[in-house]
């Protein structure tokens, strides 16, 4: 592949993972306060305390998203357990005071990781390729 094509190709792929993971996890997040399951409106993903005790998320989402990507890219799929294990470190105190809190990041990593991932991998076939 020419250079040239393989940076564009890296580019693209961590731009539309930081930039469009955003709109994925907000789409998920909110089907998840509609689910029968979701508990009363202020403890539901979507509700203003678990909101509240993830201040950050927005940012740490779009560098879990590039770090991601990255990794992937570089066909080192296993760095991504690092990504995950920073991450659940640095929330663990917000995580065990606030169920709320919980269940939003939880439902928030898996959408930003699995979009993260798919973005990773089609980057890296096409690199391939």
């Amino acid at each position: 592949m020419n250079p040239w094509l393989g940076a564009l190709v890296v580019l693209l792929a961590l731009a539309l993972s930081a930039g469009g993971g955003w709109p994925i996890v907000r789409l998920v997040l909110h089907l998840a306060s509609r689910s029968a399951d979701a508990g009363a409106p202020d403890e539901s993903p979507d509700g203003a305390t678990a909101t509240a005790a993830l201040r950050g998320g927005t940012w740490i989402g779009i560098l879990e998203r590039l770090a991601t990507t990255g990794v992937l890219l570089l066909d080192q799929p296993a760095a991504v357990t690092a990504v995950v294990a920073v991450k659940g470190l640095g929330r663990f105190p917000e995580l065990k005071e606030n169920p709320a809190a919980s269940e939003r990041f939880v439902i928030g990593t898996l959408a930003s990781l699995t979009w993260a991932a798919a973005l990773g991998y089609l980057g890296r076939w096409l690199l391939a390729g």
